[in-house]
């Protein structure tokens, strides 16, 4: 029987968190920033999110051993 495969670009984008939860960094947060308003680049500063409910379960089949 074949292995089970982690997806590797997905693993470098996307991690686990202890409470089951895929954590993804939200994409247009890396430059362009100085046409922006400081609230909104503070607001905006922590790019963190969780994959949204329908597309968890895609997600957790491209990261197979991070269970």
């Amino acid at each position: 029987m074949s292995k089970v495969k982690t997806r590797k670009a997905a693993a470098k984008r996307m991690t686990l968190t202890g409470t089951g939860k895929i954590k993804r960094r939200r994409a247009g947060l890396t430059h362009l920033q100085s046409k922006r308003s400081s609230r909104t680049q503070s607001r905006n500063n922590n790019g963190a999110q969780n994959v949204s409910k329908a597309d968890y379960k895609e997600a957790l089949g491209m990261l197979p051993n991070a269970k």
